[in-house]
């Protein structure tokens, strides 16, 4: 079973910074893109940035110049590095992973974490 665990959300200052991880777990056989999304109460959730497996990094304009995101393709970890945090970033992130389990290795779906609370606020 394939499972995608984050940590590193909290409470922090405007201008403040965070650091989330996600960990993906199990019987994985290929995963192409991992990101991060985010959904703020009343809002849809959004994607907020995405790297592929070669490295390509995708952002929302919301966060470039102020987030970065990495990825370990040996150990399956994405990592997303928040700077100068601003209260409109408060929100649920979510970890997601386009990926193949060995039970199916050519048939990708997208899996998720179970979110991790972002609050900015002083």
């Amino acid at each position: 079973q394939v499972q995608l665990v984050e940590s590193g959300g909290g409470l922090v200052q405007p201008g403040g910074s965070l650091r989330l991880s996600c960990a993906a777990s199990g019987r994985i056989f290929s995963i192409i893109t991992m990101g991060w999304y985010r959904q703020a109460p009343g809002k849809e959730r959004e994607l907020v940035a995405q790297i592929a497996r070669g490295g390509g990094t995708n952002y929302s304009d919301s966060v470039k110049g102020r987030f970065t995101i990495s990825r370990d393709n040996a150990k399956n970890t994405v990592t997303l590095q928040m700077n100068s945090l601003k209260p409109e970033d408060t929100a649920v992130y979510y970890c997601n992973a386009q990926l193949s389990p060995y039970s199916s290795p050519n048939y990708y779906a997208n899996y998720w974490g179970q979110g991790t609370q972002v609050t900015v606020s002083s």
